[in-house]
């Protein structure tokens, strides 16, 4: 599930700033819904007149960050809002660095690799290499994702500081988008603690009923977590029996692109989260 984007302040001052936050408001409505949507549904959703929603996707139009397709009606995210977004994935070395081990971990894994880090308290997917199988997990890139149930997330929350994991913990109710999803941060504190020791995270089907991931950080020359690797599948494919396996298979790729790229090894979590007991 994708996080929907924020409606723009109200508070913003008229003129160019007010129309480029809208502007953006609307690439970001497109981004997170990839059929597209009408003029009515943008406006609708952006609150905005549609006269208003019109004039901005014209302009966006004019710069080729949306087009409109003429038989659906629809407005859809343009190539120019791709070349952008590219900037950025170019621009984080790690991407390039870690692609042949998430090839590496298909190979040996027979299960589909990920790439992901945090922004803004949720986990974003950045790279993907499917595995061959039927039945396989997938993950649209630019995902966003909420951290507490995904695998990837609950690497990067036990990866990070005791304040900055609370933050994300304690601000506010967590969805639970599934019956195995834990929502009480008291609990996902004593598991990150359990993912420090361990080496590694685990998804059992509480981001997405019948998919389980397992993941682990690979970490910069001061130790901080720069990205998280997962495998996932089917929980028919990734049983208990497999998850300690795939999940020394995850850490031990994590260490060898830490060793790579210079980075010094994540040290054990010593306190509890703040605001815990």
């Amino acid at each position: 599930m994708t996080a929907s984007p924020e409606t723009p302040s109200n508070t913003l001052e008229p003129g160019p700033v007010q129309s480029l936050a809208r502007g953006l408001h609307l690439l970001e409505l497109l981004a997170a819904d990839e059929p597209g949507l009408t003029l009515t549904d943008l406006a609708q959703r952006s609150g905005l007149p549609p006269s208003t929603t019109h004039r901005l996707l014209k302009g966006l139009e004019q710069r080729r960050f949306v087009h409109h397709d003429i038989d659906s009606g629809r407005w859809q995210v343009g190539v120019q809002a791709f070349t952008v977004g590219s900037a950025f994935v170019r621009g984080r070395n790690v991407v390039a660095l870690a692609r042949p081990f998430l090839r590496q971990l298909v190979d040996r894994a027979g299960e589909t690799a990920n790439l992901a880090v945090e922004d803004a308290g949720e986990a974003v997917y950045l790279a993907q290499v499917e595995c061959s199988q039927t039945m396989r997990a997938f993950a649209r890139l630019g995902a966003r994702l909420p951290m507490h149930c995904t695998a990837v997330g609950k690497a990067l929350l036990a990866a990070a500081n005791p304040e900055a994991a609370a933050r994300v913990l304690t601000g506010g109710p967590l969805p639970k988008l599934t019956p195995r999803t834990v929502t009480d941060p008291q609990m996902l504190t004593g598991e990150l603690l359990t993912i420090r020791g361990r080496g590694y995270a685990v998804d059992d089907e509480e981001q997405a009923v019948g998919l389980r991931c397992v993941a682990a950080t690979l970490h910069d020359a001061t130790g901080e977590a720069l990205a998280a690797l997962s495998v996932s599948g089917p929980s028919a494919r990734i049983t208990d029996s497999r998850l300690p396996d795939l999940g020394r298979l995850v850490a031990e790729t994590c260490q060898e692109i830490t060793r790579q790229i210079g980075g010094a090894g994540k040290t054990p979590l010593a306190e509890p989260l703040s605001g815990s007991s």
